[in-house]
């Protein structure tokens, strides 16, 4: 009979592991998921900068980074946590590089299509901005983000060859626009 009890025990705990190694991974994955989802915030409220749209400022993401750590358990301790002075924020870091006139990613990105003058994949367009702007941080990430935002504003086009994606520069129809602005003149 404890044989049969001590069986069931080690099955449960082996149940036990298992889930605890799914919820651990799942975890993880969530967390990816956040961290990309701020990612996009940062290049969204970048794009609404450079649109001129001043609304209100965006909840604090690190705050809900933070608390999700708590509740995991305080496993992962930030810096804001530990007391430890943040650097500043990429938000502020790229609000700087805007007024200090750098251009920013979507320019570049857009300026880099266009000189290439035909379809080219986000792979392509990193490397690209990598040879034109050594002294930048260029990351597939941001550059893939960047080239989303563009297709979201309409500034850029994608187009699908089979698993591939490829961006290019809307063409703006220059003719039609010229002949009605000397009407008014």
């Amino acid at each position: 009979m404890s044989a049969d009890y001590g069986q069931r025990v080690a099955t449960d705990l082996a149940a036990n592991h298992e889930e605890q190694q799914r919820v651990r991974s799942e975890l993880e994955r969530l967390q990816e998921e956040l961290d990309r989802l701020e990612r996009d915030e940062a290049v969204l409220t970048q794009v609404q900068a450079v649109l001129g749209e001043t609304g209100t400022e965006q909840r604090p993401t690190r705050a809900r980074a933070d608390r999700t750590s708590a509740k995991a358990g305080g496993r992962k301790k930030t810096a804001k946590a530990a007391g430890v002075p943040s650097a500043p924020s990429r938000r502020t870091a790229a609000k700087a590089k805007r007024e200090s006139g750098a251009p920013t990613w979507l320019d570049l990105v857009t300026e880099t299509l266009t000189a290439q003058g035909e379809p080219r994949s986000a792979a392509e367009v990193t490397t690209a901005l990598q040879k034109a702007h050594p002294g930048r941080a260029v990351k597939a990430p941001v550059v893939r983000n960047t080239l989303e935002q563009g297709v979201a504003q309409g500034r850029l086009e994608r187009t699908r060859q089979g698993r591939s994606v490829f961006y290019t520069v809307v063409a703006v129809p220059v003719a039609a626009d010229a002949g009605h602005g000397s009407e008014g003149s």
